[in-house]
């Protein structure tokens, strides 16, 4: 008789611009990949080649007239999508699945920064995941002034400001979603945990190769 395969675990990593999500999971999947798991590393928006398309236009500077409700109903598309096409299947399959970014972001940016009803953004949510939510959330937290800096940066020395639409937006929008962010932790503790991503890249690694230890112990 065949074993049926435990589903797998899912793993969300969050924050605002510059926060270093990115280097994050894609360390988390190398550590994990060397534990001996089955590891995918994907991203919201564009974790699959439609919503590779429409990143690009979410993106984009040349997008300025994107509406808020506009902008919401493109990540919801990519995340139906997503969701259908990556996640699930591998989920099913009993691989770790290492997003950067996912539904959180969606009530941070354009819930808490954009100012659109939470209660529809919620709905849209789950209409695209299906129900799917994260075992765990790492919400990597540092000052507005930071990250922005950070990102700005990075733009400025690889010359790619083809994605850079978030960061041209006021520091007045993106404090706002900081502490939305922080908002929507403080009320999913047992999910979600922040890690102060003001260290080096190795003290942030550190922490969180501690939090997924646990959350792995635990399951």
């Amino acid at each position: 008789m065949s074993r049926v395969k435990k589903r797998g675990f899912f793993i969300t990593v969050e924050g605002i611009e510059g926060c270093g999500k990115t280097t994050q999971a894609a360390l988390l999947t190398a550590y994990l990949k060397k534990k001996g798991m089955d590891v995918l590393h994907t991203r919201e928006p564009g974790g699959t080649d439609i919503g590779r398309r429409v990143r690009a236009l979410l993106l984009d500077p040349e997008s300025k007239a994107l509406t808020g409700l506009a902008e919401l109903l493109l990540y919801s598309a990519d995340r139906a999508q997503h969701l259908a096409e990556v996640v699930e299947p591998a989920l099913k399959k009993g691989v770790a699945v290492i997003c950067d970014r996912f539904t959180d972001a969606t009530l941070a940016y354009q819930g808490f920064g954009r100012g659109l009803d939470m209660d529809v953004i919620e709905s849209l949510n789950e209409i695209a995941t299906g129900g799917c939510r994260p075992d765990l959330t790492l919400l990597l937290d540092l000052p507005v002034e930071v990250g922005l800096g950070r990102a700005i940066g990075r733009n400025d020395k690889t010359g790619n400001y083809n994605e850079a639409r978030f960061e041209m937006e006021a520091v007045k929008f993106h404090k706002k979603v900081r502490k939305g962010y922080l908002s929507i932790a403080a009320c999913e503790q047992d999910r979600i945990k922040v890690i102060d991503a003001g260290g080096t890249v190795k003290e942030v690694k550190d922490a969180v190769r501690a939090v997924v230890d646990e959350a792995l112990a635990a399951k």
